[in-house]
């Protein structure tokens, strides 16, 4: 059995990584991500989640080791190299969407044309990518952060897509989104202000309890959106 962690460079991925090796459940895990960072135990590789033709390579090799019980997408942009959540419509940029949702939409979803197909047929195995509670259309109380949210709530329709697909093609497939959560890494640094101590998480908390939500998921889930503490997050 083969698992795969695209992302596995981010506070989050390096941790799920780590965790994944460490269960022995798995005879190779591969842990991928756009600077070659090397994971202890994993078959380390480097790639563009927004390359195709980088991808189809990375999938002719994983394919080969055998099938892919296990694809975790733990990639994403919040904030950073001058993107910012926007307060207000006035602040919308075309250059912040074309990042936002390449990074959190895009990314995803080319990863899983390439990993989709590598997951066995009747077998049960899981593909999931980190989604986030503000990506609720239905839950949005308080606006703002558009492209984000767009992003995430873009990515939790694919995700619906995908299950729809897989069920007809891979019915023992389960595609979800996954919520960690505030996690104290890079990405959430700048709005862990109002986050209560119990609720920032480390990345290993973060990391066992979506593992702990994936090994608990059954087909009936497919194409829904989890939080950290398994409980549906509504479109």
């Amino acid at each position: 059995m083969i698992a795969v962690i695209f992302g596995s460079s981010g506070g989050i991925g390096r941790a799920l990584a780590e965790d994944v090796i460490a269960s022995g459940r798995y005879i190779s895990v591969f842990a991928i991500s756009r600077s070659g960072a090397e994971v202890c135990g994993a078959v380390n590789r480097q790639a563009e989640f927004t390359d195709d033709v980088q991808l189809a390579t990375l999938a002719a090799e994983i394919g080969a080791a055998g099938p892919v019980r296990l694809c975790l997408v733990a990639s994403g942009l919040l904030a950073g190299d001058g993107v910012q959540p926007e307060k207000t419509y006035r602040s919308l940029s075309l250059e912040a969407f074309n990042r936002v949702f390449a990074a959190n939409t895009i990314a995803p979803a080319l990863i899983a044309k390439h990993m989709l197909p590598l997951m066995p047929k009747a077998e049960r195995s899981v593909f999931a990518a980190l989604s986030a509670r503000v990506g609720s259309v239905s839950d949005n109380r308080l606006g703002g952060w558009h492209a984000y949210r767009a992003s995430k709530a873009a990515l939790n329709m694919l995700i619906r897509n995908f299950a729809i697909e897989q069920a007809r093609r891979a019915p023992g497939n389960i595609c979800v989104g996954l919520h960690p959560g505030t996690v104290d890494t890079g990405l959430s640094k700048a709005f862990q202000g109002g986050v209560p101590e119990e609720k920032l998480f480390t990345p290993a908390q973060a990391a066992g309890y979506l593992l702990d939500v994936a090994d608990g998921l059954t087909p009936e889930d497919s194409g829904k959106c989890f939080d950290w503490a398994g409980k549906e997050i509504p479109a």
